[in-house]
Formats: C-alpha cells, sequence, structure tokens
C-alpha cells in the first residue's frame, strides 16, 4: 500500500486523529508520552513503510531497545501491508512509569492478499524521558 501522506490523512494507529496531529509528531521526534503512544507509532512506521522506507526503518530502529534491536537493515524489508491496529489492554507505562506492557492485535496482508492477525505482548521501558520497545511475546 503506498500512501501519500496530506494533512488530510487519518493515523494509520487508529487514533482517529490525523497523521500530523497522532503519529507524525513522534516520527518527526517528539518523544512518545506514554507506551500506548510509542506502541501506536511503531506500527505506523510499520504501516506507512512504503512510503519511505528509510525513514520509518529508522524510526523503529531508534525506539527499540538496543540489547533487544535487529539490524537496521533487517527492517527496511518490505511485503506486508498492516491494515489495522486494535490495543487490547495497557499495563503501567503512564508518563510517570519506568516500565509499561501493551497488548494487542495488529491486522495485515502480504503481496497476494492474504490475510494475517499477530497478537503481541508486548513490553516497554522508559529511560531519559523517552519509552522503548523491549521485545514482545507473539503469537498468532
Amino acid at each position: 500500500m503506498t500512501t501519500k501522506i496530506t494533512d488530510e490523512t487519518r493515523c494509520p494507529c487508529g487514533s482517529g486523529d490525523t497523521y500530523q496531529a497522532c503519529c507524525g509528531r513522534f516520527h518527526a521526534g517528539e518523544a512518545a508520552p506514554t507506551a500506548e503512544a510509542l506502541m501506536r507509532s511503531r506500527y505506523s512506521a510499520y504501516a506507512l513503510s512504503s512510503t519511505d522506507a528509510d525513514k520509518f526503518a529508522q524510526y523503529v530502529y531508534d525506539t527499540w531497545a538496543p540489547e533487544t534491536r535487529p539490524d537496521l537493515e533487517d527492517l527496511r524489508t518490505p511485503g506486508l501491508d498492516w491494515d489495522r491496529l486494535t490495543i487490547l489492554s495497557t499495563t503501567a507505562g503512564g508518563p510517570f512509569d519506568s516500565e509499561g506492557t501493551v497488548e494487542f492485535v495488529a491486522q495485515y496482508h502480504n503481496d497476494h492478499g492474504k490475510r494475517f492477525q499477530m497478537h503481541e505482548v508486548s513490553d516497554f521501558r522508559r529511560e531519559n524521558k523517552r519509552w522503548f520497545y523491549v521485545d514482545g511475546e507473539v503469537s498468532e
């Protein structure tokens, strides 16, 4: 899915806000205030990767804890179109917490149109006023 981002573009994270008012500000450098906001912005980066693979791969890389993140090149791999994000629960992960957990389901499809969903419980850590994705337990 190649999408041109305009002032009217709805954010892929499903918040209902425009991209610029929602995840776009985090992609531009503003720190996500909560673990859930970071989760949504990372999902949006994956969803928008076809518009600028280098920019969005770099964002995912930069928001991944250094001890668990993959190589940057591995994050540039195309081939999936992300369709919908549903947040199931959030535990801690607020502006004054140092850790948080976000449970979500992400629906996507491949180049052949086959649909999938990924259910993950993700762990986040806050350091120096910035949230980082640490790792997650995935079930499909």
